[in-house]
């Protein structure tokens, strides 16, 4: 599989998301077969930024950290962009993560 073909895969599952859920890099990984891949969904998250249909505000570490805040335009957007889903956000630790958590491959 090429790193586009990668890529792809992941805004596919990154764009089913819903509204006000978050995922991991490591459970898109998983729900795709590559379960050892987090790190390169990590590279995919970032790659998308310029495509306003990829939710990658909602894709976090697996413990619920913004690891990727730094990836996106202004100093806090990522948590702003949760938070306006009714997440809350604190010390960029996502509260209540597990009641937040989507598992795509138990949800596709």
């Amino acid at each position: 599989m090429t790193e586009d073909n990668f890529f792809e895969k992941v805004y596919v599952i990154a764009k089913q998301i819903p509204y006000g859920k978050v995922t991991s890099y490591g459970a898109i990984a998983k729900a795709l077969g590559t379960a050892r891949s987090a790190r390169m969904v990590g590279w995919a998250m970032n790659a998308c930024h310029n495509r306003e249909d990829i939710p990658a505000h909602r894709v976090v570490n697996r413990k619920g950290l913004l690891t990727g805040k730094h990836h996106f335009d202004g100093t806090n957007l990522m948590q702003q962009l949760l938070e306006s889903e009714g997440i809350e956000v604190v010390n960029n630790q996502i509260i209540d993560f597990e009641k937040h958590f989507w598992t795509p491959e138990m949800e596709l």
